[in-house]
């Protein structure tokens, strides 16, 4: 053996890999840990999701390969989604690729757009992987502040007055991941401008627009955005369905092309039954939603009053899976983190892990049910 890539030296383990090994540590000693830091939907699906990929499981052709483009049902199924919950149209089979999980396809856009040396545009504080992938395929991370009392505006200034030359790629995600901040149509209309402007490829990471939000918003609603932008999406929080590993990648036939061309070297197309669920998923009416909605309306309140008795401050019109608290004067979020952990047995996550403008918060998650949040609560008392 001589040597591991050097890739493997610009990355750690993903915080929650690592993290978890140690909460689940404490379970299995006996501690009580409430698990309010990862953001994985406690709630079931629907029950058509599920009855769609059992029904799937007794018919022989659905465990074979299947299309690295997905059923042609699916893509259906993503683009009349995209239509009635954001008004944009989509070509199913030009316009649209299915993907297992945002995750992957951040990974596959890196690949496809990006050469070592390559510039890339991050929020901080931002989604982790944004860097990870970055620094993976050997390019640079630059990171962007965003203006928490602007809906979460990038500071364009500020970028106007940088070196863009390198360039090539521009990750933001409305609602924001981890603070909540909600964006707008005029932000991403400012984004388009931007993007055009320098020649960069605009990539909207779309995973929390039904959870919390006044209005589901697509940057692909924006006029003129085909042209520089890309969308992912996700089953993962609208539909709670994290573990089936079910995404989407929208945007122009040329790019989704070429994406196509990493994605087909890397993965043998996805189980039929998942498919079926998706479709099922991506067809579920009004009430689907607002049920979602009240079930986190409650569950976010008694977060608030957790962080209350905390002391912390937070935005009561962000949206999005999480609570994003600011720490008072005198303490630090890393402390705060070890106390409830290790005294009060609660686990939230500390915002330094999403970047340095977050070293001063703390990130709830509201993937709890609300009698384990009222049992956080009367820890205090």
């Amino acid at each position: 053996m001589k040597s591991f890539a050097d890739r493997v030296n610009n990355v750690e383990e993903y915080y929650f890999s690592a993290k978890l090994r140690e909460v689940n540590q404490l379970i299995a000693d006996g501690k009580p840990i409430i698990n309010l830091g990862i953001g994985s939907p406690d709630l079931a699906t629907d029950k058509s999701v599920t009855d769609a990929l059992k029904s799937t499981t007794d018919n022989p052709q659905a465990h074979g390969y299947q299309s690295y483009q997905g059923i042609p049902e699916l893509r259906a199924s993503m683009a009349g989604f995209y239509f009635r919950e954001y008004g944009v149209n989509l070509d199913p089979n030009k316009e649209i690729l299915p993907m297992m999980g945002s995750k992957e396809a951040i990974m596959h856009l890196s690949m496809t757009f990006l050469n070592p040396g390559d510039e890339v545009l991050i929020p901080n504080p931002g989604y982790p992987t944004y860097t990870s992938v970055t620094n993976l395929v050997g390019a640079k991370p630059v990171y962007y502040s965003i203006d928490l009392s602007r809906s979460g505006r990038p500071n364009l200034e500020e970028l106007e007055n940088q070196d863009l030359t390198k360039v090539k790629l521009m990750w933001i995600n409305y609602p924001h991941m981890p603070t909540g901040a909600p964006g707008s149509e005029a932000i991403l209309t400012e984004l388009v401008n931007f993007a055009k402007r320098h020649q960069i490829v605009l990539l909207h990471d779309n995973p929390y627009s039904h959870i919390l939000t006044k209005k589901p918003t697509s940057i692909l609603s924006i006029p003129g955005a085909k042209e520089v932008a890309m969308e992912l999406n996700s089953l993962s929080k609208a539909f709670n369905m994290p573990g089936w590993r079910v995404g989407m990648l929208m945007g122009r036939e040329d790019w989704t092309g070429k994406v196509l061309k990493v994605k087909s070297n890397m993965d043998s197309g996805m189980y039929l039954g998942i498919q079926k669920g998706a479709i099922a998923a991506l067809n579920l009416g009004e009430q689907w939603f607002s049920e979602i909605e009240s079930t986190y309306q409650s569950r976010r309140k008694l977060v608030w009053k957790l962080a209350d008795k905390l002391g912390l401050s937070y935005d009561q019109n962000a949206a999005g899976l999480f609570v994003w608290c600011k720490v008072p004067a005198g303490k630090t979020a890393d402390k705060l983190v070890d106390e409830l952990l290790y005294e009060k047995n609660i686990f939230i996550t500390p915002g330094k892990i999403f970047g340095s403008e977050g070293n001063d918060y703390v990130r709830f998650s509201l993937c709890m049910p609300e009698f384990k949040i009222l049992e956080a609560i009367n820890r205090f008392k």
